[in-house]
């Protein structure tokens, strides 16, 4: 008696995939059949001269195939490892300050405004909405110190189907805008309020007892963590003032338990080789921003040196130190950053295109520890997909007769949108 046949996949599409693999920072799958069933999940991913026996083995007929043209592939969702939502509000304005004047001058004051639900629902909304249209699938947000509307930014992100985590910000240290701020208790108290991704701002803006109980949360619960790590010179002096019992900025969150391989840290320009070991021994992982980096003068992050100490890293837009909320944007800074640590012979070659591809697909979804569900077309994740149509009508970029599929896809990246 034969086995009974598999239910029929809910989508089969036909035609070209571009993605990662661990063997490879792009792999380009021309002529490929892929199924998808009632869950979402990825049932198969074959050439399609196996069209005949899927179809046998699946139950599908060639009428039921989406046949993609010429002009378009699928890619997979871009995944934004580090982005603030209220400061969206002022995306694109307010670069001309460094990090600590800037957080004080201009962040500080935007984020107290959001105890008012109305205005956090309208900003809310919007960074949801740019951030899919942008092709973000999954982002790794920070709110506020309020409760209340950071699980409204939950319920938002729901509504429109993205996938993320929402970290309510601890702070309890805030000379510069003192009305912006928690005690420790309640910073803890609220935060067991707003899971999964436990976020303490950064090293300056909270005491050791705020750190520590959040540590004992986030390992007594098994949650995520994000942060903010050595993004400049004047807050890293800062935290070996504050901090002087710690060897360095890392050991600060890892002797609090706050640095594991469920942890994401913003930034990390001046880390030490020591502290890189450390985070490559924990498991945790970076987030570069190199928008934010610039726009900021902060520094520049020496992705290549991460990398060798096989740490695991994506890449972030931080809004509104960077002034795009698209991943695109932070793939062209990312070669932009590469390109000038090789010109100042701080590395003997740059990143390639296909490797900053991958930072921002599956080294995202690795870095936020979804990449066994994220990042690429393998049997058994989530179709989590972009349908990329060179041809739109609204295309931001022009096509010409000889191009080939390398330049295609070169100018979707590297192209302004």
């Amino acid at each position: 008696m034969g086995s009974p046949q598999r239910p029929s996949p809910a989508h089969a599409f036909r035609g070209t995939f571009v993605h990662s693999v661990p063997s490879a920072p792009m792999e380009i799958l021309h002529g490929h059949l892929l199924g998808v069933d009632d869950s979402g999940t990825i049932v198969f991913l074959e050439q399609t001269d196996q069209q005949e026996q899927l179809a046998k083995k699946w139950g599908f007929k060639t009428s039921d195939i989406r046949e993609l043209s010429n002009h378009e592939f699928f890619m997979p969702g871009m995944v934004d490892t580090h982005i603030h939502a209220p400061q969206y509000s002022f995306t694109g304005t307010r670069v001309d300050l460094p990090l600590l004047q800037w957080l004080t001058t201009y962040t500080f004051p935007t984020e107290a405004k959001y105890k008012d639900s109305d205005f956090a629902e309208e900003v809310y909304t919007r960074v949801v909405r740019r951030t899919l249209k942008n092709g973000t699938t999954t982002a790794c947000y920070f709110a506020t110190i309020y409760t209340d509307t950071s699980l409204l930014l939950a319920e938002i992100i729901d509504k429109f189907g993205q996938r993320a985590f929402v970290g309510k910000v601890c702070m309890d240290m805030n000379d510069s805008v003192p009305q912006y701020k928690e005690n420790t208790a309640d910073s803890v108290q609220e935060t067991e309020r707003v899971q999964p991704v436990i976020t303490p701002r950064f090293g300056p803006s909270c005491t050791e007892d705020l750190l520590c109980a959040l540590g004992d949360l986030a390992q007594a619960r098994d949650l995520h963590v994000q942060s903010h790590i050595s993004e400049n010179e004047e807050e890293l002096k800062l935290v070996e003032n504050m901090f002087p019992a710690y060897q360095n900025y890392t050991e600060l969150y890892d002797k609090n338990n706050l640095l594991t391989s469920k942890t994401v840290m913003a930034h990390a320009c001046y880390l030490s080789e020591e502290e890189l070991k450390l985070f490559s021994l924990r498991g945790a992982a970076i987030s570069h921003c190199p928008n934010s980096n610039f726009s900021l003068r902060s520094g520049v992050l020496n992705v290549q040196k991460v990398l060798k100490h096989n740490v695991k890293l994506g890449l972030g837009t931080d809004v509104a130190g960077g002034y795009s909320a698209s991943m695109l944007d932070a793939i062209r800074k990312t070669m932009i950053a590469s390109n000038s640590l090789q010109i100042n012979k701080m590395n003997e070659t740059g990143l390639t295109l296909e490797e900053a591809f991958q930072l921002a697909t599956l080294g995202g979804s690795q870095a936020l520890g979804l990449d066994d569900v994220i990042g690429n077309f393998e049997v058994g994740k989530e179709f989590d997909a972009l349908l990329i149509n060179t041809k739109a009508s609204d295309s931001p970029f022009d096509l010409f007769s000889a191009d080939n599929f390398e330049v295609i896809r070169t100018r979707l990246m590297i192209q302004k949108i």
